[in-house]
């Protein structure tokens, strides 16, 4: 058995019906000729045939005896792949508009606890000769940099005929028995992990203090006690957001999704980026600021401040190729009270490379596993609780919304012989944070994800479109000769067209068919 650490079980301690706590990939194929009407078979064999490279899919939870700490991973050796694996076929004509409705309904569905936690789904019926992957898999497993370690061991790098899928070996180690979580032998092994846990907190104590007095005066916790000539407490630095304004993102949520997807040319963004000597992190926030900013006017809700993003941050050492969670996050400024994209940029460029070096300030600080009696029981109740009290209706939130940047393969990926055209991750919303923007690089793509909860977000296909816009304007001020493709990009997306980028474009003039 292998215990979760504390921070990959706060996922399930977070979930309820409201609150799915899983994370999702829209995978678009292009496909040969010679799948014939076999792209489902196809796949669940390419899938099983791959099985024993991840070896966490044929994993399910057990419970700790009673519930005093945290779950563990056990093997199940009784995998039913009919329920894993499924088939939707889309009604004619098959756009992606209606690929994006499946994927907001999948997305609302909660997996089963008693079975591994993933599901994939084989789309089919898509106009063109193109299909879709959508593949779930629960938080508690893995981060976006996990997900893309996944990704990796899941997909060809050329493309080849599909094998029939050899028989699975064993995993390591028996299954215990039904009942064991409720044995009393088991006790103690919950009780030294627990103890363990407790250790392990006390042995942070120290970095824990350095990092307090790090963030009240630089040099205090610095290893050689040297002390900076500038003195600042850290609530006054300007470009370090503290609070976030109200908006209507921040609300209690219900259970359905809205969901759109678009392609944004990566070699374009790299340019400006490196024209305005920004990081392409920085680039990215700014043309969802532009749209949020452009969005919420229309809605007549732009806050006079600014808003205020939530960004994961990696703590995964290189080479670390564990599938759980190691990431942390940051807040930054998104300048929406800018309107100059130029200017907006140069402020979320400051706020991110603040926040960046007050988080390395205080990472060897940071948790990640906890435990304490009872916390599964005690934190679930407590998320409960709060998301059917209603408080995120009033509360003030730390952020507005959450932007994330994912690096993704830079070389084709193919399933059997269909090659990978878009990886569009689709991610989770919260009570009070409703909206989640996710971005991942494909090739020479910037495949974008907007997953939001549907009454703060009805329309994530016209927030998308206002990126496009504010892209495009963007890309006026730095690069004027792309912007009347950027333009057409934008507006084709505005009127849900439906045709689709292939990846391999690389200029905004080729992508001015895009829908969402």
């Amino acid at each position: 058995m292998a215990r979760l650490r504390g921070l990959d079980a706060t996922f399930l301690y977070m979930e309820t019906p409201e609150t799915p706590m899983h994370v999702a990939g829209l995978i678009l194929l292009d496909l040969p000729e010679s799948y014939g009407g076999r792209l489902f078979e196809t796949y669940r064999d390419f899938l099983i045939g791959r099985m024993s490279l991840v070896p966490i899919l044929r994993q399910k939870l057990q419970l700790a005896p009673l519930q005093l700490d945290h779950p563990s991973w056990v093997p199940d050796e009784s995998i039913d792949f009919d329920y894993h694996i499924r088939r939707l076929v889309l009604p004619p004509p098959g756009s992606d508009a209606q690929l994006h409705e499946t994927v907001a309904r999948l997305h609302s569905i909660l997996l089963d606890r008693s079975r591994p936690l993933w599901q994939f789904y084989v789309i089919e019926g898509l106009s063109g000769r193109r299909a879709a992957l959508y593949t779930k898999l629960h938080h508690a497993m893995l981060d976006g940099n996990a997900a893309m370690l996944l990704t990796k061991a899941m997909y060809e790098i050329r493309p080849k005929p599909v094998p029939a899928p050899p028989p699975l070996p064993p995993l390591a180690g028996p299954e215990p028995p039904p009942l064991q979580n409720l044995l009393p032998g088991s006790l103690p092994e919950a009780a030294s992990a627990l103890l363990h846990a407790q250790l392990d907190v006390i042995q942070k104590i120290p970095s824990v203090l350095r990092a307090g007095a790090n963030l009240l005066m630089p040099g205090i916790g610095q290893p050689d006690g040297s002390v900076k000539s500038q003195f600042w407490p850290w609530p006054s630095r300007p470009d370090v957001p503290l609070n976030a304004p109200r908006t209507i993102f921040n609300v209690q949520i219900a259970s359905e999704r809205s969901f759109a997807a678009l392609p944004v040319p990566l070699g374009e963004a790299k340019r400006i980026g490196k024209l305005l000597g920004v990081k392409l992190n920085d680039l990215v926030m700014c043309i969802c600021a532009g749209g949020l900013r452009r969005y919420l006017a229309e809605r007549e809700a732009l806050p006079a401040r600014s808003l205020v993003a939530a960004v994961p941050v990696s703590l995964r050492e290189l080479g670390d190729d564990s599938m759980n969670n190691q990431v942390t996050m940051i807040l930054c400024s998104l300048a929406t009270d800018i309107a100059d994209p130029r200017e907006r940029l140069k402020a979320i460029s400051g706020s991110a490379n603040a926040a960046k070096a007050m988080l390395s300030s205080v990472k060897g600080a940071i948790f990640d596993d906890y435990a304490f009696l009872g916390a599964p029981l005690l934190l679930h109740s407590i998320m409960s609780l709060y998301g059917q009290s209603g408080l995120a209706n009033w509360m003030t939130f730390p952020a507005n919304v959450l932007i994330s940047n994912i690096p993704g393969p830079v070389v084709p990926l193919y399933v059997g012989e269909a090659k990978v055209s878009g990886l569009y991750p689709v991610s989770i919303p919260t009570h009070g944070a409703a909206l989640n923007i996710t971005v991942q690089s494909y090739l020479d793509e910037l495949d974008m994800g907007i997953t939001a909860e549907k009454r703060a977000v009805p329309d994530a296909a016209r927030l998308l479109a206002l990126i496009a816009e504010d892209f495009a304007e963007l890309s006026a001020a730095v690069c004027p000769a792309t912007v009347p493709a950027t333009e057409t990009a934008a507006a084709a997306l505005g009127r849900g067209q439906s045709r689709k980028l292939r990846s391999t474009r690389s200029s905004l003039r080729n992508s001015a068919g895009q829908t969402s």
